[in-house]
C-alpha cells in the first residue's frame, strides 16, 4: 500500500488580493514615517512643556561674566531645549571673551553651555590704567581692578611680545606663570623679567627655546649659584650671568 504524504509543517493558505494590498501600503506608511521622524518628531517634542527650558548651566567660564553669556543666549521658558542651538551658539561667541562654544542638552529642561575662552595673556599700560588683552592684541573685558588677574606686564601692545607669550602660556604654562614683565631692550631683543632673574634672547625666539632655561636653572641651584640673568642669544647655549657677591 502506498503512503502518500502532504508536505511537513502548517499550510499557510494563500492571502486574498485585498489583503496583501493592505499589508503593502502598511509598509510603505511605517517608512515613511520612520524616514520623517526627525522633523514631526522634533516638532512634537518641541511643543511639549515637559521639555522646556528651565535651566541653564556654564562650563569653561571663568573670566566671561555669567550673565552676560545667559543673557546672549536669549532664552526663557517658552523655549524648548529641543529647538536649534545653532543661533544661540552663534550668539554667545559674538562675546569678546568666547572663543568657541558648543550646546548641548540635557533632559529634560536643562542647555549644558560649554564655552572655550580667549585667554588674557597680558596687562597692557595705556593713560585709562591697565587693560586686559589676548594673545592677537585685543582687549577683552576683564576688569583687573575687580577680578585677580596675574599676568606679565608690557608697557605697549607688541604684537612679537603678545605671541611670544600666547605660545608659552600653551606649552610652557608654569613658565609662563612665572613672568612679571615683558619689554623689549633698545636693540630689540626680548626681556622676560621673572622673580629671580630676568631671560635675554633674539626677536627670534620660541617657547621651547625659552623652556631651555629650566634645567639651567635647577644646575644652578645645585651649585649654589644665584643667577641674576640667563642669556639665550648664543645659539644651543645658555649664557649664566651670576648676582654680585
Amino acid at each position: 500500500m502506498d503512503d502518500a504524504r502532504g508536505p511537513v509543517g502548517p499550510v499557510q493558505a494563500a492571502l486574498p488580493p485585498w489583503r496583501r494590498r493592505l499589508r503593502r501600503i502598511s509598509r510603505i506608511t511605517i517608512l515613511l514615517a520612520l524616514v520623517s521622524s526627525p522633523w514631526w518628531g522634533r516638532a512634537l517634542l518641541q511643543s511639549m512643556d515637559f521639555f522646556r527650558v528651565r535651566r541653564v548651566e556654564l562650563e569653561g567660564v571663568r573670566y566671561a561674566t555669567p550673565d552676560e553669556i545667559v543673557s546672549r543666549l536669549g532664552v526663557d521658558t517658552t523655549a524648548s531645549v529641543w529647538d536649534d542651538v545653532s543661533p544661540l551658539e552663534a550668539r554667545v561667541r559674538e562675546h569678546p571673551q568666547v572663543r568657541e562654544v558648543r550646546i548641548r542638552r540635557k533632559l529634560p529642561g536643562t542647555l549644558v553651555v560649554m564655552v572655550t575662552e580667549n585667554p588674557p595673556v597680558a596687562l597692557v599700560s595705556t593713560p585709562r590704567g591697565l587693560i586686559v588683552i589676548d594673545a592677537s592684541g585685543d582687549s577683552l573685558p576683564v576688569d583687573p581692578t575687580t577680578m585677580d588677574v596675574d599676568l606679565p606686564v608690557l608697557a605697549r601692545r607688541d604684537t612679537l611680545l603678545l605671541r611670544l607669550l600666547g605660545s608659552t602660556q600653551t606649552e610652557e604654562p608654569a613658565l609662563f606663570a612665572r613672568v612679571s614683565e615683558a619689554r623689549r631692550s633698545g636693540r630689540g631683543d626680548v626681556l622676560l623679567i621673572l622673580p629671580e632673574f630676568r631671560i635675554v634672547a633674539d626677536s627670534a625666539v620660541t617657547a621651547a627655546r625659552l623652556a631651555e632655561v629650566l634645567p639651567v636653572e635647577v644646575d644652578a641651584e645645585r651649585r649654589n649659584w644665584r643667577p641674576r640673568e640667563l642669556d639665550l642669544r648664543f645659539r644651543d647655549q645658555v649664557i649664566v650671568r651670576l648676582q654680585s657677591p
